[in-house]
């Protein structure tokens, strides 16, 4: 089957909440064809989807390797070092992504989420706040957040 086919199968099955098959489709790609940007994030999604966070954590490792400037591999690499109880490292992964990662919600957002984690709440709602100004949703999803227990009096 054809790399795209393949792609649009396990993108689809993944939409279908069938992560595992999705993953069947997915590895059915040459090793070649799975070293590029696109089926690595599909892989990585279908890994964290299965919460297979330490698989994850290395194709994001691959992803920010291969693709230094794109920030899917800094967000979700620490998002899977916070999911594995790496919060701290989880931290200094996102800090180290490149400046375009300073326009995205979800990095103020993670970041205020693992600072609140870390116990440093003034440094987590600055960055709740730059979260909730570049995409209001994000207020109502923290929420719910159970990493943001500690600052339910501020949201």
């Amino acid at each position: 089957m054809l790399p795209e086919k393949v792609m649009v199968a396990a993108q689809g099955y993944l939409e279908l909440e069938m992560p595992d098959e999705a993953l069947r489709e997915i590895n059915s790609l040459p090793d070649e064809v799975l070293r590029e940007e696109g089926p690595l994030q599909v892989k990585m999604a279908i890994l964290m989807r299965l919460k297979r966070w330490t698989e994850a954590l290395a194709i994001c490792a691959d992803l920010r390797k291969l693709f230094p400037e794109q920030t899917v591999g800094y967000v979700h690499g620490a998002f899977c070092l916070h999911e594995i109880g790496r919060t701290r490292e989880a931290k200094e992964l996102l800090l180290s992504g490149p400046p375009s990662l300073l326009q995205e919600p979800t990095y103020h957002y993670n970041l205020g989420c693992y600072d609140a984690v870390l116990g440093n709440l003034t440094e987590a709602q600055s960055h709740l706040k730059l979260s909730f100004q570049l995409n209001e949703k994000f207020r109502e999803i923290a929420k719910y957040d159970p990493d943001l227990k500690a600052m339910t009096e501020w949201l």
